[in-house]
């Protein structure tokens, strides 16, 4: 809730816009200058009120900048179930009709190209103005995919063996027999790593 004083209110969002205290005490409005400024920027950022409603501001920053699962989600949906037809029209003689002017903020988020190319076609009085547009969705193999996965559609299988895939083998060491085989890895580390 922004606080009462304007002028506390406002040093706290400069604060969290990250200006130095005595920057954020100038940009409130207050005047006093040098030491005095330094001082009072001080006593400002002790102010419990003041200090809270800083706390509160950074809160709400981070939690804007936060990326939820639901929101990567539904980009991926953007992408994965983007059609041709949202952008484009059968004209009177069967050929595509480009058409944007209805596009949506979520079909738009699908586009990844957008060419426009004008020239003229032909020579002389036959020669007439071409506006060439070419676009391109993006990629829906991609986001289906993690949205199958993320679903629980498709399952990563993976199989454990041991050599030329038989089972694997686990040997139990006692600890006399695991400390002799530590002391001859280390003596070989060392040994290696002397020669070099």
């Amino acid at each position: 809730m922004p606080l009462p004083n304007a002028k506390h209110e406002a040093f706290a969002r400069a604060i969290v816009e990250g200006k130095s205290g005595r920057a954020a005490y100038h940009a409130a409005g207050y005047t006093a200058k040098g030491a005095a400024a330094d001082a009072n920027a001080s006593r400002l950022l002790r102010n419990a009120k003041v200090s809270a409603r800083i706390a509160e501001l950074k809160g709400e920053a981070a939690q804007a900048t936060i990326v939820t699962a639901a929101r990567i989600l539904e980009e991926l949906a953007k992408l994965a179930f983007a059609n041709m037809a949202d952008y484009m029209r059968v004209g009177p003689g069967g050929d595509p009709v480009l058409d944007f002017s209805k596009l949506t903020r979520d079909q738009a988020a699908a586009l990844t190209e957008v060419t426009v190319e004008d020239f003229l076609d032909g020579r002389g009085e036959d020669a007439r103005q071409v506006r060439k547009v070419k676009f391109k969705l993006a990629d829906k193999r991609g986001p289906l995919v993690d949205l199958g996965k993320h679903l629980g559609l498709f399952k990563d299988r993976v199989e454990h063996s041991g050599p030329d895939g038989g089972p694997i083998e686990v040997k139990q060491y006692s600890d006399i027999e695991a400390a002799r085989l530590i002391g001859r890895l280390l003596s070989k580390v060392t040994k290696v790593a002397a020669e070099a």
